[in-house]
């Protein structure tokens, strides 16, 4: 499990799980504290990301934000490398 602060009052729970097929990357968005949205990504294969829950976290994201808070929480996240 691993936890990213996007900002005040959001965050995300990343975990990752083997599958019969692969394995999946999980995604739970907090807003202060309280769950408010999932995401998941499935890989049959080695994925190459910069670093760990990068796809699964510009999912939720992109899912569940617009406009100028979209672009800063993507911004925090191209950061993280």
């Amino acid at each position: 499990m691993r936890i990213f602060n996007l900002g005040k009052d959001y965050s995300v729970v990343c975990n990752s799980e083997g599958t019969n097929y692969g394995f999946r990357h999980l995604a739970t968005l907090h807003k202060a504290g309280y769950s408010i949205a999932k995401t998941k990504k499935c890989y049959y294969n080695r994925t190459w990301e910069r670093f760990e829950f990068e796809s699964v976290l510009n999912k939720i994201i992109e899912d569940n934000f617009a406009g100028q808070e979209r672009a800063e929480f993507l911004e925090v996240i191209r950061q993280l490398n």
